[in-house]
């Protein structure tokens, strides 16, 4: 089963496009593969896309090169010129076919402005010196600024060793250590070149030795890669740590069955190979297999290494399976191995037996039951904020009295089903929960774990309430069991609303047309929290500035850019720190990454604001009180929308522009990864502070779009629960 690339939305975050380029013809194919053999083992842990040029070479004359590397791409071309104007890349760094690389392109990956190269120095005809890029010279190419580089006014000088030319080493001499590519502007056999040659043999391998050498390489490497490179050297070098590498990368991609598939005939009982034994385990539990997870886990956890890990994860997944006590009971084994680990804390802490219950519930036919995420101890801020905000569209009961608890990733089993079914309805949201990577299972392949049989037996009137669909830029997932589950959860529901258009669009292209039209809109609830429940009464605004990140898959966020980002990010809060208290929200404690980095790259310190620590009250009061707010986080928006706060999204996600689009305000967000982001995020928030009534009036206005959708469908979900207005409290 291929992964699918159809969410690849990097139009909607501003996320590079990054690739390689070669021009190639059929006599220099074989240097090709030399310079990606190089490219590949000088750099393991990049994965960009590699473009072959070529003029009109036969298609299979690439399968060597496609054996090499998993984003090779071929494109006809009769020119190495047109390299520079690739349509489907915004950075192209152009090499030749006689170049390798010895060395990290991490600089050139960077590269932000114009079309940077290496000046030559050459002699011409009268014996004069002149300094100009040679034509087969290597280029980063930034395709926004190739127009103004043909003027002459957007090139950037790169230093020399980024184009190292082996005219240089004459007589023997070595090659510097620093060089990062060396050009062969002689034949590589040629006489007087020995060390320039040598250089270039180190990556003239067959294909077993490449991916051996790959294998063999220290430090961290990038999964597709190996993903590539490792399967094939399985087959015929056969080893358990290969095959747990294999599994670990498996993992990572989502692709749990191969890894189990790989692993387990080589694994079988072993006692000697605990960390074979854990990532054994955490696949099998993604695939709901949880006795077998079970086993494995508590093999893993016989050895002190990987005890810690294993009881925390032996106590998710019985507490998965409605064993509280289990779970409890392996995270006290997990910190009697290690008392510090924060795994098995939040999981002991999680399980302890609960205080007394809140009054007596109302009786089961007059509760809704809620499937959700809730945070608790120090998870997101904002899913904490939102169960509750689902349940006060319903009434102003927001307790257990009214209203009974399933956390969507609890096994939904025949006791669970019986008691959905013995509720007046059943609300699924709101959040991202068509996510496929947060407590994976094979049950429903997002993260409420419903299995299809039981789904098909809820008998409870069902409404998919301000879902949304949160896959990232670039983010690979498996459709086909998704798509599935999806289609039986639309057949199922009376009710479907997602919270973004864009979530809309991305969900009824996996559905069959005829229930593409049941998929409708329902903002997250958040959004209109101040008409949903007005304050009692107006909270003051301080001249504060409240900044907030996230960190969660950076490289799927940030790409290359991270540094980019950080640069830019202070020049705008050293501007906006003359005119008001910034200060930082955080929303769960890895959060706080942000102030750490700021601090130590640029000199700048924020206070920290940890919303994770408060309680909703306190979040919507803090964000009340704010002149501003300027986050990456979903809810670092829409809570602050909600509250009547002027709002700027910076986007690494699709999710933040869908919001910004359907409240027609797409002036509101800009890419972590803008060139010029940290003017341009000072000048927008400048004009909200200055004209900051008329900023508030604007939020208010915007609302007003969402809530007339919000009322409308709540009206319709009150009739589908049989929920008359002096029942719901409201």
């Amino acid at each position: 089963m291929t992964l699918s690339r159809a969410d690849d939305r990097s139009a909607v975050t501003g996320k590079r496009r990054i690739a390689f380029a070669v021009h190639a013809d059929a006599g220099t194919l074989p240097a090709v593969a030399t310079l990606l053999r190089s490219l590949v083992l000088s750099n393991p842990a990049v994965c960009e896309d590699v473009v072959v040029l070529h003029p009109g070479l036969p298609d299979a004359e690439f399968d060597g090169l496609r054996r090499l590397h998993p984003r090779l791409l071929t494109r006809r071309a009769d020119t190495r010129d047109e390299m520079l104007r690739l349509p489907d890349h915004d950075t192209v760094i152009a090499l030749d076919p006689a170049m390798v690389v010895l060395g990290d392109l991490g600089e050139l990956l960077r590269l932000r402005r114009g079309v940077a190269a290496v000046p030559q120095v050459w002699c011409d005809e009268t014996g004069a010196e002149r300094r100009s890029v040679l034509p087969d010279g290597l280029k980063v190419v930034q395709r926004a600024d190739v127009e103004r580089a043909e003027k002459g006014d957007a090139e950037v000088t790169v230093d020399a060793r980024f184009d190292f030319l082996t005219r240089r080493l004459h007589d023997g001499l070595p090659v510097p250590p620093q060089v990062a590519v060396l050009h062969f502007s002689h034949p590589s056999d040629a006489p007087g070149y020995g060390p320039a040659a040598e250089a270039r043999a180190r990556f003239e391998l067959d294909d077993e030795e490449f991916r051996a050498a790959y294998r063999a390489l220290p430090g961290g490497k990038h999964p597709e890669l190996v993903a590539h490179l490792a399967p094939p050297l399985l087959k015929t070098r056969p080893s358990l740590d290969l095959a747990r590498t294999v599994a670990d990368v498996y993992r990572q991609q989502g692709r749990y069955d191969e890894a189990v598939a790989v692993l387990a005939p080589v694994l079988d009982d072993r006692a000697d190979a605990p960390r074979c034994h854990e990532t054994l385990g955490l696949c099998l539990m993604a695939l709901s297999r949880y006795a077998e997870a079970e086993t494995h886990l508590l093999l893993a956890a016989a050895s002190p290494d990987t005890a810690p890990r294993a009881f925390a994860q032996l106590a998710r997944l019985a507490w998965l399976c409605g064993r509280e006590a289990d779970a409890h009971a392996y995270a006290r084994q997990g910190l009697t191995a290690d008392p510090t680990d924060a795994g098995c804390h939040a999981w002991y802490v999680r399980t302890r037996e609960a205080p007394d219950a809140a009054p007596d519930p109302a009786p089961a036919s007059e509760q809704l039951a809620h499937v959700a995420l809730f945070a608790e101890g120090n998870e997101n801020a904002g899913d904490k904020v939102l169960p509750e905000a689902v349940r006060q569209c319903f009434g102003t009961d927001t307790g257990p009295r009214q209203w009974y608890q399933q956390h969507a990733h609890l096994l939904v089993d025949e006791a669970a089903l019986e008691r959905l079914n013995a509720r007046r309805g059943v609300v699924v949201g709101g959040g991202g929960l068509f996510l496929p990577d947060t407590s994976p299972n094979s049950n429903s392949h997002w993260q409420w774990n419903m299995p299809d049989e039981l789904l098909g037996r809820l008998t409870a009137p069902l409404a998919v309430f301000a879902v949304g669909y949160n896959v990232f830029d670039g983010q690979q997932y498996r459709r086909t069991r998704f798509a599935e589950s999806l289609r039986k959860l639309v057949e199922r529901s009376a009710f479907f609303g997602l919270r973004n258009h864009g979530s809309i669009d991305r969900v009824r292209e996996l559905l069959p047309a005829e229930l593409r039209d049941r998929v409708r809109h329902q903002p997250c609830p958040t959004t209109v929290a101040d008409l949903l429940v007005p304050p009692a009464e107006r909270t003051p605004r301080s001249d504060t500035v409240l900044v907030n990140c996230a960190y969660d898959r950076a490289g799927l966020r940030f790409g290359h850019d991270y540094g980019h980002f950080l640069a830019e990010m202070a020049v705008a809060l050293r501007q906006l720190g003359e005119r008001a208290d910034v200060r930082y929200a955080a929303h769960m404690p890895a959060d706080e990454k942000f102030v750490h980095d700021l601090r130590r790259e640029h000199g700048l310190s924020l206070s920290v604001e940890r919303l994770y620590a408060l309680s909703n009250d306190a979040i919507r009061d803090l964000y009340r009180g704010a002149r501003l707010v300027i986050g990456m986080r979903g809810h670092a928006g829409m809570i602050p929308f909600g509250c009547g706060t002027p709002i700027l999204s910076l986007v690494s996600h699709p999710k933040l522009a869908y919001f910004l689009s359907d409240i027609d305000r797409p002036e509101w967000g800009l890419s972590v990864h803008d060139r010029d982001l940290g003017p341009r995020l000072a000048e927008r928030a400048a004009a909200l502070l200055d004209d900051h009534d008329a900023a508030v009036a604007d939020v208010r206005a915007a609302q007003e779009i969402l809530w007339k959708t919000t009322q409308a469908n709540i009206a319709e979900l009150r009739g589908i629960f049989g929920i008359s207005d002096s029942s719901s409290g409201t």
